[in-house]
């Protein structure tokens, strides 16, 4: 298990009023709140990051639809739901 590591970051007295108030709302302290924020946030950029490198990797073999073809098959989406709402 990972041993507990403490940082310190500078907050407007604005966020630290919210975020004071928020972890009184939910009953823990403000620093457990912190903590699980920066988790929250930690963890969704990865999964961003992990997102856009697989854009990446599939961009290096060359596994893209050009942007044309894409266009063409929109337009002929939308184009077959207009008459479809046209009767």
């Amino acid at each position: 298990m990972n041993k507990p590591a403490r940082i310190t970051a500078e907050l407007s007295a604005e966020t630290l009023a919210m975020v004071e108030e928020l972890a009184a709302w939910q009953g823990r302290s403000a620093a457990e709140f912190a903590a699980e924020a920066i988790q929250r946030v930690a963890e969704s950029e990865a999964d961003y990051r992990a997102f856009i490198q697989e854009g990446l990797d599939a961009i290096e073999r060359g596994d893209v639809v050009p942007h044309a073809e894409v266009m063409a098959e929109l337009d002929a989406m939308i184009e077959q739901h207009r008459q479809r709402c046209q009767g």
